[in-house]
């Protein structure tokens, strides 16, 4: 707040607002924030979530409102007196600044997205511990989970297989699962569909576990029938991309110098058109958070961040192949969490 010469801040992200009261919850469409004041915090929930807000929310007060009470009635009181404040403008809708200035003393919303975003980039203790649990689930479940996939499943159900096993196994779904074959796997996004898995297809599967909400995030490859050589040398050269970046990880090495090693790699080898994306993105409580790491990004590493590392090729109509580890920044270089076999797995027919 002394940073930006704010009078309060006025936080509406439900991500940000579990990472500093220890509360967490999707509002959906209900108004749900943090005002945090020099002298006080105060946390405005829905009723339906007062309970569960009084016993996890630590340092902030908790007022609740209502179905069909005004929950800007709230709002206005506890930024009485308040003239520039700080929220995140990429959260707060038009609308709700709109009704905010018009209600209240406020003249000023000052973006302080970045600094919100900030507090998670470098992670505690505590948070690593997490993580790691997190990607230890995840890579007992995808071992699990391999091993019962078999030609003529559908994605669909190798999807909900990974999010069984991952229940099974004490975690959460961390997000939806991806799990694409054959000419789908080159198709990044796309979700699982009702595509019956077949010889000669790539399978990637990309998924993770949650721990106490701190979230893994890893992709493996698995081929139907036996591999030929194009599955072979497009997977080797992924892995031989991965591998490089994750030696190039270290403090004060930067974003882009990360990306770059595993760029370098795929472009010598002529598939370089095929390698469209970032090399890897943050994770925490967010399945994507800070930091980004772009092609030639120029943020520094230090101890405690935690990110992917992704590389793939993408070959319409044939199929992709995606690496994906989580690891985390160290004084020496980094720790891999993520740790199970990353081979290309034979499907049997």
């Amino acid at each position: 707040m002394a940073n930006r010469h704010v009078d309060a801040v006025y936080v509406t992200r439900p991500v940000s607002i579990g990472y500093l009261t220890g509360f967490h919850a999707e509002p959906h469409e209900r108004l749900m924030a943090l005002a945090i004041r020099r002298d006080e915090a105060t946390l405005i929930v829905p009723a339906l979530e007062a309970q569960k807000a009084n016993q996890n929310a630590a340092n902030a007060a908790v007022v609740s409102w209502r179905d069909g009470e005004d929950p800007y009635a709230l709002v206005s009181r506890v930024l009485a007196g308040m003239v520039e404040v700080g929220v995140e403008k990429d959260h707060l809708s038009l609308n709700a600044a709109e009704v905010i200035t018009s209600r209240t003393g406020v003249s000023e919303l000052v973006d302080v997205g970045s600094e919100i975003r900030g507090l998670r980039l470098l992670k505690h203790e505590d948070e690593i511990e997490k993580l790691a649990r997190a990607a230890a689930i995840t890579d007992a479940a995808g071992e699990a989970a391999l091993s019962r996939i078999r030609a003529g499943q559908s994605e669909i159900e190798v999807a909900l297989t990974i999010g069984s096993v991952i229940g099974e196994l004490g975690g959460d779904l961390a997000f939806d699962s991806l799990v694409q074959s054959g000419p789908n796997s080159a198709l990044p996004h796309l979700g699982p569909s009702s595509r019956l898995l077949a010889a000669g297809d790539l399978v990637l599967v990309d998924f993770g576990a949650a721990f106490d909400g701190y979230k893994a995030d890893t992709t493996r490859m698995a081929v139907v029938g036996e591999p030929g050589e194009q599955h072979r040398a497009i997977h080797r050269l992924v892995l031989e991309a991965h591998d490089a970046a994750i030696k190039a990880v270290r403090p004060e090495a930067t974003t882009g110098e990360v990306d770059a090693a595993a760029r370098r790699v795929i472009e010598a080898a002529g598939y370089g058109e095929h390698f469209f994306h970032r090399v890897g993105h943050g994770i925490g409580l967010e399945a994507h958070e800070d930091p980004s790491l772009d092609p030639g990004s120029q943020t520094v590493l230090e101890p405690g961040m935690v990110f992917t590392i992704e590389p793939g090729i993408y070959i319409p109509g044939f199929g992709g192949v995606r690496i994906e580890d989580d690891v985390v920044v160290e004084p020496s270089g980094c720790r891999v969490l993520t740790q199970a076999d990353r081979s290309l797995r034979v499907i049997s027919t």
